[in-house]
């Protein structure tokens, strides 16, 4: 086996996870408050504060205090992106 495809090979699978991540990322941080945001809206009624800007400002300054349910909320996609590849893997595994 050629040394040099190893590495490359990891490098490129590491690229395409990175790749992913700050896609999903970008879906939790951005996309997702947006619709959280509309949908609560559309049935709870208006938001308790100014509107959307004041409920991003909450949510980010959320985000900078650490609260576990918040990363939990952002990093959803990725995580339920991960758990599905995990399930395809057993699945395949289990010869199924």
């Amino acid at each position: 086996m050629n040394t040099t495809t190893k590495p490359s090979g990891i490098r490129h699978l590491a690229t395409k996870e990175i790749a992913l991540l700050t896609g999903l990322l970008f879906l939790g941080l951005v996309i997702m408050p947006i619709l959280i945001y509309f949908v609560g809206q559309s049935v709870f009624g208006t938001y308790g504060g100014v509107g959307y800007g004041d409920f991003f400002g909450t949510l980010s300054d959320k985000v900078r205090n650490g609260d576990i349910v918040v990363w939990f909320l952002i990093l959803s996609p990725y995580l339920g992106w991960q758990c599905l590849r995990l399930m395809m893997f057993a699945w395949r595994i289990s010869g199924r």
